[in-house]
């Protein structure tokens, strides 16, 4: 029972092993398809415990061992009982991790691990295959960031608790950034600044070189009067407030959330660019708006990067995470007749969108952060039943969605149709991980063909 395997990744054998001791590090390689959340990261490979929160209650504690800490060749850990909540997975479940590195030559290591466990094979070949995929992918983008001159630096994010905040934040410290997380609450350590959006404190921004701002009231949900003035007021005055502070403070870059709704509910199949005209409906009148208030950091030189995003795959949040439980038990279908362009990124090429536009100084004023395969909501359906094993046969009419979102509601999200491609990042010769829905899905979801050993 258990597992061998191994996996090249092109990078050299001391910088391997100093990124899996980097905070987020336990955080990018968690499939995100698994139902498990993490509670804390071991703060040394050596001595230090992860936690994992679990269904139930219940917690996996893994144990580092010293006496398994050979750097930059080796380190273990073991499933372990710190209290009542990991008893039960503790004393019924035997786990020892060897995690183990060889240099192949000077720019690429072997990464091996070895699971003594009862589980078997077949149920954790696709976790570390998803784990060599991150890790290959991330270890590549710090090399390109790297490439152009991109070393470490201190970046705020604002939103870091979120989907795309967390992903980011985890990533950009395994790349040897500080990331100052900007909180409403008091801060929890020295990472963590408390941000009021309405007035934040003079102070805010001291010492720090770049700002992603993520925060914003999510836009799902039914398009009442108050939903949409708080999604309206969530985003406008508290990025104005904050550009203001960052053209203060002097950050040489300032990187803003935005949405490919700024292109309107329904272009038909017009193909829409950075240089397309703004749409008709609510959510394109917010964008404008929302992108309108990073003025302040634009006019005295701060180098603006708005991030037009579209519809974000992730089984940890977004339309995926409510798709995937109807999909998975068969009851899946297209949304009317299925016609409907869907501008789709997966999780990981949206967290590079974000980092190259911190490290490439060219880059500035809205950019589509999409695959550059946009897909028709009748193939999105039956890419996902594919990937899923599931028939998708059952379409949905819009009075399904409209329960839950409103007419309004359904025009702007559920129904519409923006066929957006990134010409910025093309052009640029941006590398997209998952170019293709297919691909992009399988790996979320922990379905790709074996490819390790």
């Amino acid at each position: 029972m258990g597992i061998e395997c191994s996996s090249v990744v092109p990078a050299p054998l001391a910088e391997v092993f100093e990124w899996f001791g980097r905070p987020g590090a336990f955080r990018r390689l968690a499939p995100p398809w698994q139902p498990v959340g993490i509670q804390s990261e071991a703060a040394s490979l050596a001595t230090g415990k992860a936690v994992l929160r679990l269904p139930g209650g219940l917690r996996w504690v893994a144990q580092h061992r010293a006496e398994g800490f050979e750097p930059p060749h080796r380190f273990v850990d073991e499933i372990a009982v710190d209290d009542l909540t990991s008893l039960p997975v503790g004393q019924l479940l035997r786990w020892r991790h060897e995690h183990s590195f060889e240099a192949v030559d000077g720019e690429h290591t072997r990464v091996a691990d070895r699971v003594d466990t009862p589980i078997p094979e077949a149920v954790l070949r696709p976790m570390f295959d998803y784990r060599y995929r991150q890790l290959a992918g991330d270890l590549a983008a710090h090399s390109r960031a790297a490439a152009h001159g991109f070393a470490p630096i201190t970046i705020a994010v604002t939103g870091a608790s979120g989907l795309v905040g967390s992903a980011l934040s985890a990533f950009l410290s395994t790349g040897g950034h500080r990331v100052v997380r900007l909180v409403r609450h008091p801060p929890a350590n020295a990472l963590e600044r408390q941000w009021d959006p309405r007035s934040p404190a003079p102070d805010l921004l001291d010492g720090v070189d770049a700002v992603v701002h993520l925060a914003g009231e999510s836009i799902a949900g039914r398009f009442t009067a108050a939903h949409k003035q708080a999604i309206l007021d969530s985003r406008v005055e508290p990025t104005r407030k904050l550009a203001e502070l960052a053209a203060t403070a002097g950050v040489a870059v300032f990187v803003s959330a935005s949405a490919v709704g700024y292109y309107g509910a329904d272009r038909g199949d017009e193909v829409l660019d950075e240089n397309s005209s703004r749409g008709d409906g609510f959510l394109a009148d917010v964008v404008e708006r929302w992108e309108a208030a990073t003025a302040p950091a634009a006019e005295t030189g701060t180098r603006v990067v708005r991030v037009r995003t579209g519809i974000v795959q992730s089984p940890q949040g977004g339309t995926l995470r409510l798709l995937r439980p109807l999909f998975a038990a068969g009851l899946g279908g297209r949304i009317g007749d299925g016609r409907q362009w869907l501008p789709w990124i997966g999780i990981d090429d949206l967290v590079d969108v974000y980092h190259r536009a911190l490290w490439d100084r060219d880059l500035m004023g809205p950019i589509n952060a999409v695959a550059p395969q946009p897909v028709r909501n009748l193939e999105y359906t039956r890419t996902l039943a594919r990937v899923l094993h599931r028939p998708a046969v059952l379409p949905v009419p819009r009075f399904g969605p409209a329960l839950l979102l409103g007419r309004e509601g359904v025009d702007e999200l559920a129904a519409a149709s923006q066929r957006v491609l990134p010409k910025r990042l093309e052009a640029d010769g941006h590398q997209f991980r998952y170019a293709d829905l297919d691909s992009a899905l399988r790996h979320v979801l922990g379905r790709t063909p074996t490819g390790t050993r």
